[in-house]
């Protein structure tokens, strides 16, 4: 019989092969960075594909080698995260290709998860807070990752608030949980343990990770609608995977952690 021990040690390793696989594959295709308009979505086929939401940004927000922000690591982050995907389930998903799409295309209701980036910048008209709610309580599930600092590298905008802010707008009346351990999407996949939500490793953040989300009726025991990696940034980690810049035991917790996120959002 297979302990528990012995099932999380074929877990990590089966993580550690399948993230070489991952960034061997990215460098076949090289390495793009930012936002090119002649990069086309694919057609809705029912296979998953990973949806990145597209905003304006607030001043401040092109940073990102003159890109907005919210490109930061497109598409090499989720291209990785759906190769581990692809290795250690039986997800039907578009492994290499991420489409994008703003929060007041009616496109987005295909998508079952969405994935929302650097949000210190963003700030949605009305009509986008308006749409994510209706996506939200439709069933759709909401990551947010990469926090910067407030005033990071002497620019306007980031931190927490400009995330309140919108979501206060998207979700009046909304409560903002810290997550713990009881929380079923650290077990949707793998057992995540109690030692990597107090002490998830920093890319470039200082200071302890916040894991937080917005439940359902702001009932704990109903769905989670968004998930909050505040204060540090997990996608850092499955973008730069087997590249030599990132601790490989690192990497592998950050995939424990996405993998998660996306049978949460599938399953429930």
């Amino acid at each position: 019989m297979t302990t528990p021990r012995r099932r999380w040690a074929i877990g990590v390793a089966m993580l550690a092969v399948c993230a070489m696989a991952g960034a061997a594959a990215a460098q076949r295709r090289g390495f793009f960075y930012g936002w090119d308009e002649s990069v086309k979505n694919i057609p809705y086929d029912g296979r998953f594909t990973f949806a990145r939401i597209r905003y304006t940004p607030t001043p401040g927000g092109n940073w990102a080698g003159g890109s907005p922000s919210w490109v930061h690591g497109y598409p090499l982050a989720e291209q990785n995260l759906l190769q581990i995907m692809h290795e250690i389930s039986i997800l039907d998903a578009h492994v290499d290709d991420v489409n994008v799409v703003t929060l007041d295309d009616p496109e987005l209701f295909r998508y079952p998860i969405a994935y929302i980036i650097e949000v210190g910048w963003w700030s949605p008209t009305p009509k986008e807070a308006e749409a994510l709610r209706a996506y939200l309580e439709k069933g759709g599930f909401l990551i947010v990752d990469d926090f910067k600092p407030e005033g990071w590298r002497g620019l306007p905008g980031g931190g927490w608030e400009p995330f309140a802010e919108a979501m206060r707008r998207v979700l009046p009346g909304a409560r903002m949980f810290d997550l713990n351990l009881d929380d079923r999407v650290f077990h949707s996949f793998f057992e995540v343990p109690a030692s990597l939500l107090a002490n998830f490793p920093q890319a470039y953040n200082y200071g302890r990770p916040v894991f937080r989300g917005i439940y359902e009726d702001n009932d704990p025991n109903k769905r989670l609608m968004v998930m909050v990696n505040y204060n540090t940034d997990v996608s850092q980690y499955w973008e730069w995977s087997g590249r030599g810049l990132r601790p490989f035991d690192d990497t592998n917790e950050a995939y424990k952690l996405g993998v998660n996120y996306l049978i949460y959002g599938l399953t429930h």
